[in-house]
């Protein structure tokens, strides 16, 4: 496969999508520009996720059953999916298609791509790891999805499907197993019936991390534009001819789409359509102070659809989704639903009153799988959708994404992630664009 040569490529988005695409690029030779509204990276979506990497737990939220829960969890005070009335054609478009694959067969296919990506990612971050001797509150200790009732551990046996069809390793445990994996579950663990742990999974500090891979990227020549707000994307023949900002314009051979939940709108005037939307997601952080009921890593608690890890001194409660458009406004109710899951699990590791409180938009396809790669304009290319799973899918996206600009063969089997699966009939007019680019 020809490889193309040297080009100057602009990045748009500096959250751990746009990084390690951006480090990556660089890595590869390309001259590498970055830009974005705030005044350093990470500060959006990547700012206080949940700080798990976990590509054994990489799911969809379309799911056999989703629709009638969903249904229920309207009547419920703590419910992990809330729907805020609101009359919207994106959103209703976008409901449709996720309704669409909440079938068993699109589960499966869903979630077996998506953990492919997640698995190479994880492995790609190994190597960055190794490479660079990056720090950033990293574990590797695994997830523990802990099940409080029978039916929902009777319920994980599709997802244990997939994961011993995919190679990946996992145990299914009962409650003593559970609380010898953490043990600052021993004074509730009457609380639960038993878990699947995935030792292969990891934590870490995503803000963190992305601070430091910028400061890396900026060490191998990536040029970082602060404070710059993308205003449009214009087309030229066919092509993307240049970035407007509020600063002025720029040109490439070559754009990087990697703005999260805002990526829809910079090209719908394109004629692309990305079915992504903003599922709003909170998180605690709370200082430590009982080391001893304290988790070790990650556990999930699968009633609350919500996440408590491990990140130094600190544990980081993250979950729950709203779908409420760009609204980044705190809700109280949503911290209670935090604090209750928290507390019952790990009650006296630390005091929730004293945690920091934090809202952001996740970008979410209906099927779940992220965007990565060509789109049917030549130099626009597209690494965003990643969901609640932009830090776990991060490095294998941004590797994958320089892949295929820099006409390197992917390791990965790619064309099911990128944007023509949703193109249909259109779709052969298509194949050409998803091959490697050449020079």
């Amino acid at each position: 496969m020809e490889r193309a040569g040297k080009m100057k490529i602009v990045v748009l988005g500096a959250g751990v999508i746009g990084v390690t695409s951006a480090w990556y690029l660089a890595k590869a030779g390309h001259e590498v520009t970055v830009i974005d509204r705030q005044p350093g990276p990470a500060l959006e979506t990547s700012f206080a996720n949940a700080g798990e990497i976990s590509p054994g737990y990489s799911s969809p939220w379309a799911a056999p059953g989703i629709p009638l829960k969903a249904l229920k969890w309207m009547f419920q005070r703590h419910a992990p999916l809330v729907l805020q009335p609101r009359l919207d054609a994106h959103r209703l478009g976008w409901m449709a298609q996720m309704l669409a694959n909440c079938t068993y067969d699109a589960y499966a296919v869903n979630k077996s791509r998506m953990v492919r990506i997640a698995e190479y990612s994880r492995d790609c971050l190994d190597a960055v790891r190794v490479e660079t001797g990056i720090e950033y509150d990293q574990r590797m200790q695994g997830t523990l999805q802990v099940f409080r009732k029978q039916e929902q551990l009777d319920g994980a046996g599709k997802d244990i499907e997939v994961l011993r069809a995919d190679g990946v390793p996992f145990e299914v445990l009962d409650r003593a197993g559970c609380v010898a994996a953490e043990p600052g579950l021993a004074g509730q663990a009457d609380r639960i019936v038993g878990g699947l742990r995935l030792p292969g999974d990891e934590t870490g500090d995503c803000f963190k991390f992305t601070n430091r891979l910028a400061e890396m990227a900026e060490a191998l020549g990536v040029t970082f534009r602060w404070g710059e707000t993308v205003q449009a994307l214009e087309a030229e023949g066919g092509r993307i001819s240049a970035v407007a900002t509020d600063q002025g314009r720029f040109t490439a051979d070559r754009y990087v789409l990697a703005m999260g939940p805002h990526s829809p709108q910079l090209v719908r005037h394109l004629g692309l359509k990305l079915p992504i939307y903003p599922l709003k997601g909170y998180s605690l952080t709370i200082p430590i102070e009982d080391e001893g009921l304290a988790p070790v890593s990650t556990v999930m608690d699968e009633t609350f659809k919500v996440a408590i890890t491990r990140l130094g001194d600190r544990i980081r409660v993250g979950g729950l989704a709203e779908i409420a458009g760009y609204d980044l406004s705190l809700n109280d109710r949503r911290r209670a639903t935090l604090t209750k899951s928290v507390t019952e699990l790990f009650g006296g590791a630390g005091d929730p009153a004293k945690a920091t409180f934090w809202t952001g938009l996740r970008p979410m396809t209906p099927d779940g799988t992220p965007i990565v790669g060509a789109t049917p304009i030549p130099n626009l290319f597209l690494n965003t959708g990643h969901g609640t799973l932009g830090w776990t899918m991060s490095a294998g996206s941004g590797r994958l994404l320089s892949d295929l600009i820099s006409g390197r063969g992917p390791d990965i089997e790619f064309e099911d992630l990128g944007y023509a699966r949703y193109l249909k009939g259109a779709k052969a007019r298509f194949q050409g664009a998803m091959q490697p680019a050449r020079a």
